[in-house]
């Protein structure tokens, strides 16, 4: 008995702290996914014969608002035209093929630096004929492991910029598309591993003393490295004309210099560029 005993407490203490650990991280999990919403949209969709997952198209007239997005060859992103036939879209494909090139595909001048090399080139080229409204979200449409990110109840991306709100966006001049604070602005994530000093004054080396630049102060972003940078995850947001052309152009060509230039990888210099987006726009670092 005593042997048994003598086991048995170990492997309880073993068993308990196991519950824990998994229950901290499918919390996270189920928080980051927004389980529950997801759950129950889809179980309405199911029972209405997938009414919301196929949406009727909206009607109307290409409007001066425009999605931009990166994309594998591979990847489906019929649905743009299918679902938002009132946007008008820059598609880049990043490795495109010889036939790709030969249909006058826009392309990406390197694939590196997931979809900021797309977001980035497509703002230098249309620099001084910008759509009022600029949307930049991923490729994928929707999905609960593939775009969990998209902060509608299906995580689709057509549902998420058919309930943008336009006039917000002209107004406040940037919105992230995810209002879930976690993963990326909740506090443990605000001391960024991604953002380092070096990392920051790297980033924005050279860049214009903007009207962004410590609110007006005439302080450029390279010369102040905050101490927290954080935001809501995954590089899709929403801008306005004004609010991109109140940096030069010669900022956003600098940008993307450095994704070309840097040492990091593909998806390191993404991840870098993801956590800095709001602040290019204007916004706070947190």
């Amino acid at each position: 008995m005593r042997w048994m005993l003598r086991f048995a407490l170990p492997a309880v203490i073993i068993v308990i702290t196991l519950c824990i650990v998994l229950y901290i991280k499918f919390a996270e999990i189920w928080g980051q996914y927004n389980a529950p919403a997801y759950a129950w949209a889809s179980l309405q969709n199911t029972l209405r014969g997938s009414k919301l997952d196929n949406p009727p198209p909206v009607p109307g007239k290409v409007e001066d608002k425009v999605v931009i997005m990166a994309k594998v060859e591979s990847e489906d992103t019929q649905w743009v035209a299918d679902h938002l036939p009132d946007w008008q879209h820059a598609i880049y494909i990043v490795n495109p093929s010889s036939l790709a090139l030969s249909n006058g595909t826009l392309t990406t001048p390197l694939n590196k630096g997931h979809e900021s090399m797309a977001y980035l080139t497509y703002i230098i080229d249309h620099y001084n004929s910008l759509p009022s409204t600029l949307a930049f979200i991923h490729p994928h449409r929707r999905g609960f492991s593939e775009a969990w990110h998209t902060d509608t109840p299906l995580h689709d991306n057509a549902d998420a910029l058919r309930s943008l709100r336009v006039p917000y966006v002209q107004g406040n001049g940037y919105a992230n598309l995810r209002c879930n604070w976690n993963p990326g602005c909740e506090m443990p994530h605000r001391k960024n591993k991604h953002i380092t000093p070096g990392i920051w004054r790297e980033v924005f080396a050279g860049a214009s003393q903007s009207v962004f630049s410590l609110k007006g102060k005439g302080v450029r972003e390279e010369e102040y490295v905050p101490k927290e940078v954080g935001v809501a995850c995954c590089a899709q947001f929403a801008v306005s004309r004004e609010r991109v052309l109140q940096r030069p152009l010669s900022d956003y060509e600098g940008f993307r210099k450095w994704v070309v230039d840097t040492e990091l990888s593909d998806a390191r210099s993404g991840r870098v560029m993801e956590f800095l987006w709001h602040v290019i726009f204007g916004m706070d670092a947190v």
